[in-house]
């Protein structure tokens, strides 16, 4: 068959350059406006000063309980020379409120009034002239602006206009957004039982609706159209006879075979861009036709999410009259390097926690497929253009993604992967909601690393010692120096080979890796996993080299489990929990001892006290224990206390 022409894209533009020409291009445009009912007016934009129709207060009222008095015939009362009102003629009972009679002027407080008789009240010091009182028009005079125009509307806003008897107000139409997706390879979430080989599940639509409206606009996903041409350009045609302000075309935006979106924008009206030197979201299309703007925003959700973020975002608030709420951005240090490409601005996802005195800031997973590293991320970090990267220790700006007093309840855990994190986080959120436990999969040694540059609050660790059969122990002293920890056992875990179902290659032990119809699946570098390979295998007296997929390296064991149930690999070694989880059998090796080790000047942080609690639960050993293969009998026991320079305690 005929391979399509692929198409190029057109001169790429910088951010910052894209954004002047989207931003200039429709700076002018809004929404229609419309009058509608101030008490369903939370969050709309003013389309024109609001003035006043009645003062508030519209009367004279008391500001207090007690009486209301002519201040003139007060005057001259003290101590030594009590006055007496009479009630009713000379002094009115009212409350907080109640309009003052005629001929009043002041209120006097119950507690300054002495009763004497039922008709009859005494008092000790003057009044002055509207001592205690509201005046007519002290919070809204008549005729006067409340609101100007733009005006973004809060609650108190509301309680205002309702106070002053304004009952409707004009506001700017909420934004309606027609959003298409597009692909072949595309099914409704309806269908998700159904799902082939080859199929994707639609969710970018919900996600670019649910964005829409948290910019107080107006999302209507449409049914998926096919990567054909003629049937795009059909949705397209439709979309434009509509009332809707705003069309975003979901995925075809790059320039493959089957990418027509630029193509359909410049046959319908103008292309404005077409790709950015942003990372993720390169592959983006700005447009118009007939005058309403048009975006085709890429097919990977995160580089869909970033690019709406810098694009969509801002133009939906400025259809509507104001521009968008700010973001909040903080200082925070760079926990692990970042690489990144000259020319281009990249966003980088990370988590962040507050560990000691600073904010930390870990990178997680960067491909602008991997959905999940926006859902776990805290915040995002731009390397802009001009620059490689930035250092671990280096202090850069997090734009926050969540409430800045969240990141104070994470706990940073950086170390080795083990399932029974999971359970372990979820727990957490269980017995205190604000806690989250974030976790970074860079092996054990790695999480030493971490701790020993206050980068972390704890690290997950099982790192074998050859010489005498012990965990964690000799690893702490080596790379812990000055820096004092507490071992806390979390499991004892069955680690092994997974493999297929059934065991087809019929792998009975470490010597089998190395035939030639076995490929291996390995763990990276420091991991605790790769360190007890590499032990097995110079027991047995084989060579890392001889074993196809060596140098095949994953980060989790979850990882490893997938990569064998989806035939990439006939074996990994891992913990029996993964194999399990994924239907696959499982040949033992050894029971290893996986601990948490936590900085002594974290242990009475309320968060490490609260994760003590759960792993000395019975409830958590249940949950552990069910997962098959592990140990839970002693979590919580403390293996070891380190003050930097020996062991004060040490149990193996």
């Amino acid at each position: 068959m005929e391979r399509k022409a692929r198409k190029v894209y057109l001169r790429m533009k910088t951010l910052k350059e894209a954004q002047d020409i989207w931003t200039d291009r429709f700076k002018a445009t809004r929404t229609g406006i419309e009058e509608i009912e101030v008490t369903e007016a939370l969050n709309r934009v003013t389309a024109s000063p609001v003035f006043a129709r009645r003062s508030v207060p519209h009367y004279h009222g008391a500001a207090m309980d007690g009486y209301a008095v002519d201040a003139a015939l007060t005057f001259g009362a003290s101590d030594v020379k009590p006055l007496r009102l009479k009630v009713g003629s000379e002094a009115f009972p009212v409350d907080t409120g109640d309009p003052l009679p005629d001929g009043t002027n002041a209120v006097i407080m119950i507690e300054h009034v002495f009763p004497i008789k039922e008709d009859e009240i005494e008092i000790r010091s003057p009044a002055y002239p509207w001592q205690h009182v509201r005046k007519v028009g002290e919070d809204i005079v008549a005729g006067e602006l409340i609101l100007p125009e733009r005006h973004l509307l809060k609650p108190a806003d509301l309680a205002c206009l309702l106070a002053a008897g304004i009952k409707t107000v004009k506001v700017y139409r909420k934004p309606l957004v027609w959003i298409q997706p597009t692909g072949s390879e595309l099914v409704p979430p309806s269908k998700a039982d159904l799902l082939k080989p080859g199929d994707i599940i639609e969710f970018n639509g919900t996600m670019i609706k649910a964005m829409v409206e948290e910019c107080n606009a107006l999302g209507i996903l449409q049914e998926i159209v096919p990567d054909e041409k003629d049937a795009i350009s059909e949705a397209v045609k439709k979309a434009l006879k509509s009332e809707v302000d705003l069309l975003i075309i979901n995925a075809g935006s790059s320039a493959g075979s089957e990418d027509y979106t630029a193509q359909i924008v410049d046959e319908l009206g103008r292309v404005l861009v077409h790709g950015v030197t942003m990372m993720p979201g390169k592959p983006v299309v700005l447009g118009e036709i007939d005058g309403k703007p048009v975006v085709g925003l890429p097919g990977y959700p995160v580089s869909a999410l970033l690019a709406f973020d810098q694009f969509v975002r801002p133009l939906l608030w400025q259809l509507q009259g104001i521009w968008p709420p700010a973001k909040k951005y903080v200082d925070a240090v760079v926990g692990r390097k970042i690489a990144s490409k000259l020319g281009l601005d990249e966003f980088v996802r990370v988590i962040v926690g507050r560990v000691a005195d600073r904010l930390v800031a870990m990178p997680i997973q960067r491909g602008a497929g991997v959905i999940t590293s926006l859902t776990r991320a805290d915040g995002i970090v731009v390397v802009s253009q001009e620059k490689e990267g930035f250092r671990d220790g280096e202090t850069v700006k997090v734009e926050l993604l969540r409430p800045e007093y969240s990141v104070d309840w994470n706990l940073l855990m950086i170390g080795s992967h083990d399932n029974t994190i999971d359970v372990l986080a979820s727990e957490l959120k269980r017995a205190d909601s604000r806690i989250r436990l974030v976790s970074s999969n860079v092996g054990s040694l790695g999480g030493l690393m971490a701790l020993r540059r206050g980068l972390a609050h704890l690290a997950g660790s099982h790192l074998l010692n050859t010489a005498d059969g012990s965990y964690n122990f000799s690893y702490v002293e080596q790379y812990l120096k000055g820096i004092p920890v507490r071992l806390i056992e979390l499991a004892k875990r069955q680690q092994g080979f997974i493999v297929q179902k059934g065991n087809p290659k019929n792998i009975r032990d470490v010597k089998d890796l190395a035939r030639g119809d076995v490929t291996f699946i390995n763990r990276q570098g420091g991991a605790g996993t790769r360190i007890l390979l590499d032990y097995e295998l110079e027991k047995a007296g084989i060579q890392p080299e001889s074993i196809k997929g060596y140098d095949q390296e994953e980060y989790t064991h979850m990882a490893v489990a997938v990569a064998v149930v989806s035939g990439r690999a006939d074996a990994g070694m891992g913990i029996f929990a993964a194999a399990r989880a994924l239907e696959l059998d499982f040949v033992p090796v050894t029971e290893e001892r996986y601990d948490l080790i936590i900085r002594e000047d974290m242990w009475e942080d309320r968060k490490i006290r609260t994760l003590l609690d759960i792993v000395s639960s019975d409830r958590f050993r249940g949950i552990v224990r069910d997962l098959g293969g592990y140990d839970p009998s002693n979590s919580g026991t403390v293996r070891g206390i380190w003050n930097g320079t020996e062991w004060v305690e040490r149990r193996d």
